[in-house]
Formats: C-alpha cells, structure tokens, sequence
C-alpha cells in the first residue's frame, strides 16, 4: 500500500495588528512548538494539538497591548485556512466529529461536520470575564473566526461546569478530538462524503 505524504497546511498572515506563521499537520502525533504571546491560547492551543493528534507549530506577535482579541481572533482566521488547505479541495475524509470531553465538574460537547458550509452555535455561559489576564469572551471568538474561515460547521454546548478555565479547556480539548475523528481518512471514499459529490 502506498504511504500518502502527510496532510499539511501553511499559514502566513500579516496585518497592522498581528504577525502569524501557524503550520498544521493532520497526520501528527501531537507535537508542538506554540508562542502567541498570549499565554493562556498557547496552553489551549496545545491541548488542541495533543488531544487530536496533531502537529501544530505556531508564531504569533499582535497588539497585545491593547488586548489578546486581535491575536486570539486571527490564530482562529489561521487555523481555519490551515486546515482547509491541509484537507484539499474533496478529501475523503469521515467529515463529522463529535466528542463530550469532561473536566472535573465540566462537561463539553461539541460536534462539527467538515461541510464548508460555515456556522457556529456557542452555548457556552462562562462564570467569569477573565481567567488570569485572559477575556474568557474570546474563545468565542475564536471558535467564530475558526468554523468562518475552515468552512465548518460548529456546535459547542456547555452540559455542565463552574469553573470558566475547565470550561474552555475541555472545549478546546473536544476540538481536538472531534475534528480529529473528522479529519480520519475513510478508504471506502474515493472524494467527498456527500450525494452531491462535492463539498
């Protein structure tokens, strides 16, 4: 059988607010090399990473100065495009995930359909404004800006939970998983899942 290269995206995007180089292989193992300048995205991007079995290089410098919103909302923009440039035009992938991910008192599900039709529902009310120096408002955002430009279809629901930090984790945690179960080749494809015969 023949060994298919790696599913990989490459994202350079640079504007007056924010510099990102963000590179994103589907066929990883979970390595990374993460640096946002904001802290509490490079551990969430991690976990990201980890738990879907993903190699995930980023380098972001923004205004963070001003705030983290800039950056957080355009690590989202350059995830997205990474992955829809990784999975090509018509991959034959399995395109839907879904994963309940629990965190102590937390409980997340999020489920996401590789439909390039993107949308997202957020049902996610979290405790508090911030965690540490973080705006937990903008994990929000990213999740806008990553179903936007990935062309995906989105849905986050907050089952349970008190704490707002294991709140976004087991959400970036069930990213993880289900965009990797969606990601998954499926041999019985040959394009893409759907009676149109494309995406």
């Amino acid at each position: 059988m023949t060994k298919l290269p790696p599913r990989q995206g490459q994202i350079d995007r640079k504007t007056k607010e924010t510099e990102i180089h963000l590179s994103l292989c589907l066929d990883g193992a979970g390595q990374t090399a993460i640096d946002t300048g904001v802290p509490f995205m490079d551990h969430m991007l991690t976990l990201f990473a980890v738990h879907g079995f993903f190699n995930l290089t980023v380098e972001a410098k923004g205004d963070i100065e001003v705030d983290g919103h800039h950056t957080v909302e355009d690590l989202g923009i350059c995830l997205g495009q990474a992955l829809k440039e990784a999975l090509g035009s018509n991959p034959s992938v399995t395109r839907y995930g879904l994963a309940a991910v629990p965190m102590d008192e937390t409980l997340v599900r999020l489920a996401l359909d590789l439909s390039n039709r993107p949308f997202l529902s957020y049902e996610v009310a979290l405790p508090t404004a911030t965690v540490g120096t973080f705006d937990t408002e903008l994990a929000k955002e990213f999740m806008r800006a990553f179903s936007l430009h990935g062309g995906v279809t989105l849905h986050v629901d907050l089952l349970r939970g008190e704490n707002s930090h294991h709140i976004i984790e087991a959400t970036f945690k069930a990213l993880g998983r289900a965009l990797d179960q969606a990601t998954t080749l499926d041999p019985r494809l040959n394009g893409a899942l759907s009676s149109k015969g494309s995406l």
